[in-house]
């Protein structure tokens, strides 16, 4: 069965977030890279920008069914889009205020309108869990629309306040990166960095997300080379993995001849070349 196709276009909802994606209202509808852009979302009715052209994809790929765009923002939209954002800023401040007078261990990091203000979600991060039922009430009672307070995880919160890296460039997920891989401790011992977490982390204290970028290098570097401690035939003879140095592209091995350990340097290429290894467990 011939996989379905369907014409769409990229849509970012908050800066830097994720893609989604939308079709055009009607084949006469084109849009530009930046434009600004009326959508349903499951927020509700929610502004976003054309970040990706119009491109036919796997439907099956997709998250979500798309739904079709709504408009081109209008001047008229846009100035109206610009005074919700104001309010929304106001929204954060007077939220942050609130919280710190109930003492609520919180961090407010966002408040985003609807395009019809028909809705208000305030963006947060904590350390543990928060009761703000209190908070809720006086929000409501200010602003008069259905509030939601959404608790963002620690790697979300640096991309919504935005960061430097080690690196000294700002951090990737507030500056091009749109979604999480899984990063794991592996990744680090296949690229032989130092395992020390607090070099190895970024400011959510995370491990990089950097580390994700070259690892497939690594690992097809490393394809034929044995693993640190391991026991192989070499020359003949079985020899034990002493260190594997992916810089230098080369193993020590250590090997016995006449009851007296030997070190010999060989280069990844010697293992890249065989056919075969016997490995001793």
């Amino acid at each position: 069965m011939p996989e379905l196709k369907i014409n769409v276009y990229g849509v970012e909802l908050m800066k830097k977030d994720k893609m989604y994606f939308f079709q055009p209202n009607g084949p006469e509808d084109e849009y530009n890279i930046n434009d600004l852009v009326l959508v349903n979302s499951d927020l509700g009715l929610e502004v976003g920008k054309i970040i990706a052209p119009l491109k036919e994809r796997n439907f099956d790929d997709l998250d979500d069914e798309p739904t079709p765009i709504i408009r081109k923002l209008t001047e008229e939209d846009k100035e109206i889009h610009e005074n919700i954002l104001k309010d929304a800023n106001e929204v954060k401040k007077f939220t942050q205020e609130k919280s710190e007078e109930l003492n609520l261990q919180m961090r407010v990091l966002k408040a985003k309108y609807t395009f019809d203000k028909s809705k208000l979600i305030i963006f947060f991060g904590a350390d543990s869990r928060v009761d703000f039922r209190e908070l809720v009430k006086i929000l409501a009672k200010k602003y008069k629309v259905r509030i939601e307070l959404r608790q963002v995880g620690i790697r979300d919160e640096v991309k919504m306040k935005g960061s430097l890296g080690l690196c000294g460039q700002v951090a990737c997920c507030a500056r091009f990166l749109r979604e999480f891989s899984s990063i794991k401790m592996e990744l680090a011992k296949t690229q032989q960095m130092m395992i020390n977490t607090a070099k190895i982390s970024g400011r959510c204290g995370k491990l990089l997300c950097c580390l994700k970028y070259e690892n497939e290098f690594y690992e097809e570097v490393l394809r034929n080379v044995p693993n640190e401690n391991s026991t192989i035939e070499y020359d003949n003879k079985p020899a034990k993995v002493i260190t594997v140095n992916v810089f230098l592209k080369e193993v020590t091995l250590q090997i016995i001849e006449e009851n007296q350990p030997i070190l010999i340097k060989v280069p990844f290429q010697y293992f890249n070349n065989l056919d075969e290894k016997i490995v001793k467990e």
